[in-house]
């Protein structure tokens, strides 16, 4: 008997199957049925031997759904009742034991909370490994000087191993981002039924470690409502794919020819269908042009979550479709990165060319002026007029005349020449975080330690 007498019409069934995507929650499922049949065991709803049947079958749904050609039905309407239904074909009617103490609801609720605990982890690894690539060229490149950019008009020289640590510190960020949604999704919501809880009193805390959670959910109504745990990596994977749009948009510019100041490996460009010669990095633009991809998909389950009234709807079905898109791409983008700054070479006579304009010390000089009593305002417009001489007469502001100098300000001798050599700009930044080497140096062992601390904090999470 069922409360409905007509099948549902084929237009609402197209629209109401989910297994088309859901079904990648299948190996969780497995394992969240797995624990609650032993949970049923301890509550006496199943005996031992009933037990070994279900474990014994669900491997074997497992093993079946893993092999080549295997296809649903399409009477299946959600990876649960596949799974069910596969259960059945094993073991016979013993499987309906196993939906006992639970719905749908906190069923997939679980589920997906444990896709996000994977895949944070997983996020954290990758970008712990883009990490690594950026310390060790950072390394490599620490004394070599290239001009630092602002609205990308030459600004301040920099070092481009202090220029490469930048986005070592974004992706630092990520990482702690990443295990903020790990965490969130350490909360096991099994257990709350529908919305009011389960009649049946199973040891919710051994089930959660069981299943790998930290916590059990507070309240019921809470646990089957609750998907923030799915924006927190959503937006986490949007803040870092932002971050590798920036890097990729900067590479995409840096290896042009008006640039020349890298080269991507061959392995990550591509050439042109018409145009022998090029040599494009899509690689770099594929990383820009995914960032708004998942920022949509964290706006998507937003949206949806938005103004929902306790506790479901059939509305967060619509949860799994962008995770699943930003875990894809974000995590594919992650993985990209790492192999393409692996093979990336830098043109240092490029580089230090481009540093060696003296515009770049136009600061300098200010900061030269503050030191002899001149307030910086004023400093500034004594150095901006000084840089429209040079301009307007076709002269680098090394060739300004004594006289010009003594003519802008009484302060501008011959420190004023010594100011504008190259290694004075780049080692007068020792502040904490600043460019100088001695800086650097010690930025460098911040970014070993931090480094070190991510590898140790996936490994136990691994663990």
């Amino acid at each position: 008997m069922s409360r409905f007498r007509k099948d549902p019409d084929p237009r609402f069934w197209r629209l109401n199957r989910s297994i088309e995507f859901d079904w990648r929650l299948a190996p969780y499922d497995i394992d969240q049925s797995q624990a609650h049949a032993r949970a049923l065991r301890d509550l006496g709803v199943l005996d031992d031997e009933e037990l070994g049947r279900i474990e014994t079958g669900l491997e074997r749904v497992r093993a079946r759904m893993g092999e080549h050609g295997f296809e649903f039905e399409e009477a299946d309407e959600d990876i649960h009742m596949a799974v069910e239904r596969l259960l059945g074909e094993e073991i016979g009617p013993l499987a309906g034991k196993l939906h006992t103490g639970r719905s749908r609801n906190d069923q997939v609720a679980t589920d997906v909370a444990m896709v996000v605990q994977a895949h944070s982890l997983r996020a954290i690894e990758l970008a712990g490994a883009a990490m690594e690539r950026l310390l060790e060229l950072a390394k490599r490149h620490r004394d070599w000087p290239m001009p630092g950019y602002t609205h990308l008009q030459r600004a301040q020289p920099v070092y481009l191993g202090h220029h490469l640590l930048a986005y070592f510190w974004m992706l630092a960020r990520d990482v702690l981002r990443f295990q903020f949604a790990l965490d969130s999704a350490s909360v096991m919501p099994l257990g709350s039924g529908a919305l009011a809880g389960v009649n049946w009193e199973f040891d919710r805390e051994a089930v959660a470690e069981d299943l790998g959670f930290e916590h059990v959910s507070h309240n019921s109504i809470d646990g089957a409502s609750n998907r923030d745990f799915v924006l927190d990596y959503l937006a986490a994977a949007s803040t870092c794919a932002m971050h590798l749009s920036r890097l990729g948009s900067e590479l995409v510019i840096w290896s042009s020819s008006e640039f020349g100041f890298c080269e991507l490996d061959e392995s990550f460009s591509s050439g042109s269908s018409i145009m022998p010669q090029k040599k494009n990095p899509d690689s770099a633009e594929l990383l820009r042009a995914k960032s708004p991809r998942v920022a949509a998909d964290y706006a998507a389950l937003l949206g949806t979550m938005h103004a929902l009234p306790l506790t479901y709807g059939k509305d967060m079905q619509e949860d799994k479709e962008p995770l699943f898109d930003a875990i894809d791409t974000i995590e594919g983008c992650l993985d990209a990165t790492g192999g393409m700054l692996a093979g990336i070479e830098f043109d240092r006579e490029r580089l230090e060319a481009a540093s060696g304009d003296e515009m770049l010390a136009a600061t300098e000089v200010a900061d030269l002026l503050v030191r002899c009593g001149v307030p910086f305002r004023e400093a500034h417009g004594v150095v901006g007029g000084l840089v429209r001489t040079a301009v307007e007469q076709g002269k680098s502001l090394s060739e300004l005349t004594p006289e010009e100098l003594g003519a802008a300000s009484e302060h501008l001798g011959d420190a004023y020449y010594e100011v504008l050599r190259r290694s004075s700009w780049l080692e007068s930044k020792r502040i904490a975080g600043g460019t100088s080497s001695s800086a650097l140096e010690k930025q460098l062992a911040e970014a070993e330690a931090t480094l070190a601390a991510v590898k140790a904090r996936a490994l136990e999470e691994r663990g």
